[in-house]
């Protein structure tokens, strides 16, 4: 026999109805915005003091919901039930235009809109929308510069939880994905799919003014500079600019003197590690560079352009003496 639960509390906003008063006390503050659990240790209030419970352990640290399955641990008891899916490999959450199901309610709702097109929540600083009320609330962030995830190892603090976990990482040294064609792993899920372009050889990124592609964005906007002329990085001791952020440190190194490289075969330090690499040739012996017109080979670039050149004057100088005869 099915029992239904009795729920005599009815929200005088809406149509619904509770089985305790304080569920509907609660619920009630979605309708007046009233938020008076306050948060100790920084200035956010909450509606429900469950909220402000789960809130606290941002700033505590603590996770009290362990995976039963594997070492990790979580502050709120919802987010190791999705946690648990991976595992489990649970998907409760059936799409009704199509056959994909999901193991969270929220990947659900961001794909349903994929079918309704629908984004009710608008952001009131700017013209973006979202599918999701949480995603609007993370999008905010950025315009208010609410930074509420705090590190435990340092005094950075971090806009998305996202960001804090992967950050955290640098302080554990976790690296959590690895890579499929290889044994190498990454810190953060980014990196590894830059890493995998490797092996795949995929050049996502393509100039819209000569067409060469590139694995990741940052390297493809720096080649774009080259039809630019853009130089944004400026020396702050002479007027040269550079192209590239690298360049310009190790341009400053004249200014400085520094010499960060040091030969692990002799007391000498270099500027630039390339500098470094060409000197080691000295001890190793190695001559990388062979001439195509002799036998002769040589350790440095530059030695093997000028010796071409000998080459290259002595062929015009026989040209032209045959062109006399």
């Amino acid at each position: 026999m099915l029992h239904t639960e009795y729920k005599p509390y009815q929200c005088s906003h809406c149509d619904m109805y509770f089985s305790k008063s304080n569920i509907l006390q609660s619920h009630i503050r979605i309708h007046t915005g009233e938020q008076p659990y306050q948060c100790s240790q920084c200035d956010k209030s909450f509606s429900d003091i469950s909220a402000l419970n789960n809130h606290t352990r941002i700033h505590t640290g603590e996770k009290p919901y362990q995976c039963s399955h594997c070492d990790k641990s979580f502050t709120r008891s919802n987010t190791l039930k999705s946690h648990t899916r991976i595992h489990t490999g649970e998907k409760p959450y059936q799409c009704c235009h199509c056959n994909k199901s999901f193991a969270e309610n929220s990947s659900l709702k961001k794909h349903t809109s994929i079918h309704t097109g629908e984004k009710p929540y608008q952001c009131r600083h700017c013209d973006k929308s979202f599918t999701q009320n949480s995603s609007l609330k993370k999008h905010t962030r950025i315009h208010t510069g609410e930074k509420p995830y705090q590190c435990r190892h340092c005094a950075k603090s971090f806009t998305f939880e996202s960001n804090l976990k992967e950050h955290t990482r640098i302080h554990t040294g976790e690296k959590p994905y690895q890579c499929s064609h290889c044994d190498r792993f990454f810190s953060q899920k980014s990196i590894l799919k830059t890493h995998t372009r490797i092996h795949t050889r995929e050049k996502p990124y393509q100039c819209s003014q000569c067409h060469i592609s590139f694995t990741v964005k940052i390297t493809l906007k720096n080649h774009t500079r080259i039809h630019t002329g853009e130089k944004p990085y400026q020396c702050s001791q002479c007027d040269k600019s550079f192209t590239l952020k690298i360049n310009l440190k190790t341009h400053r190194r004249i200014h400085t003197g520094e010499k960060p490289y040091q030969c692990s075969q002799c007391d000498r330090y270099f500027s630039q590690k390339s500098t470094l690499k060409t000197h080691i040739r000295i001890h190793t012996g190695e001559k990388p560079y062979q001439c195509s017109h002799c036998d002769q080979a040589f350790s440095d670039k530059s030695s093997h352009t000028h010796h071409i050149k000998k080459h290259q004057r002595q062929h015009s100088y026989t040209a032209t003496e045959k062109t006399y005869r």
